[in-house]
């Protein structure tokens, strides 16, 4: 049935079903980003080379974050960079996002904190200043909608609360079922952004009044995509020597969905290339989106 907010493009959309797979970055120290993404946000590894790494959460062999090592990249600046914003760990359910809270509690880990009504959610940079976000979602029965577009906000989270969410259990890394639930970008013109990503790419526009952003999503999910133009006027692309991300992958129900999205990206005149996993296309920013029919 179809979802009572959203706007969809009027070409090729994207399946319901869709959804993303993991991220790849690049830092500067593969030895510093693993000790940070083990212990403080409690990733497994599981796969090792000598300049790159693979993550996922306990138990679990699905890959969520690759990291990979460009020795000395330079950091990412808190602003005036196109590209990552932050990629955003979804948990499976409250009580888990209380109990990483609790844990950077603990650890005297800072971070920030904020309600979107459809998400709680947690913010905190990597060693190299790339950012992610920890979160999770509400119900879908709690969103609100103002006619097509979905009700999102930023205002003060509650941490006492959340912490209470927890119970007695203690924090025992990231449990299965985790996920990267959406992807912000820094880009330089949000027009640009929603002709690539939602008239050829087929994502359908969720949120577009709040200032300066967009909001994109596949199946009626609040958002797997944000787009900002947060980082100003003139703001620079990432240099190939820079921490940043590298690609990120959107996963369709089946290898001819992935096809059809970059048949329609290539209808839209962008260069989608055939690769080894399914197909890669550069927005035009230079962020690399690989698309995958699960089982490609």
């Amino acid at each position: 049935m179809e979802s009572a907010y959203g706007v969809r493009p009027h070409g090729y959309r994207l399946p319901d079903a869709t959804r993303l797979g993991k991220v790849s970055i690049q830092v500067s120290d593969l030895v510093r980003s693993l000790a940070f993404y083990e212990d403080i946000l409690g990733f497994q590894v599981i796969g090792r080379a000598p300049d790159h790494a693979t993550l996922g959460a306990q138990g679990n062999s699905t890959p969520i974050v690759e990291v990979v090592e460009r020795a000395n990249a330079a950091p990412s600046p808190r602003r005036g960079r196109l590209g990552l914003f932050h990629f955003a760990i979804l948990v499976p359910d409250r009580a888990a996002l209380g109990r990483f809270a609790t844990h950077l509690s603990e650890l005297g880990v800072s971070a920030g904190a904020s309600d979107h009504l459809v998400s709680e959610a947690l913010y905190l940079n990597d060693p190299d200043g790339l950012g992610i976000e920890v979160y999770a979602d509400r119900s879908r029965a709690a969103w609100r909608h103002n006619g097509r577009e979905l009700v999102m906000d930023t205002r003060p989270l509650d941490l006492l609360k959340l912490a209470r969410a927890a119970g007695d259990q203690p924090w025992s890394g990231m449990p299965p079922g985790t996920a990267i639930g959406h992807v912000h970008l820094h880009v330089a013109d949000l027009e640009e952004g929603k002709s690539f990503f939602h008239h050829a790419l087929g994502l359908d526009t969720m949120v577009w009044s709040h200032p300066g952003a967009l909001f994109l999503s596949a199946g009626g999910y609040h958002h797997h995509l944000g787009l900002n133009t947060w980082a100003g006027p003139g703001a620079a692309r990432p240099k190939p020597d820079d921490a940043r991300l590298l690609e990120w992958e959107i996963c369709t129900p089946a290898e001819g969905d992935a096809a059809a999205a970059a048949g329609s990206m290539e209808a839209a005149g962008y260069v989608v290339n055939r690769a080894e996993r399914g197909w890669l296309v550069e927005d035009p920013w230079g962020t690399a989106v690989r698309l995958i029919g699960i089982g490609s």
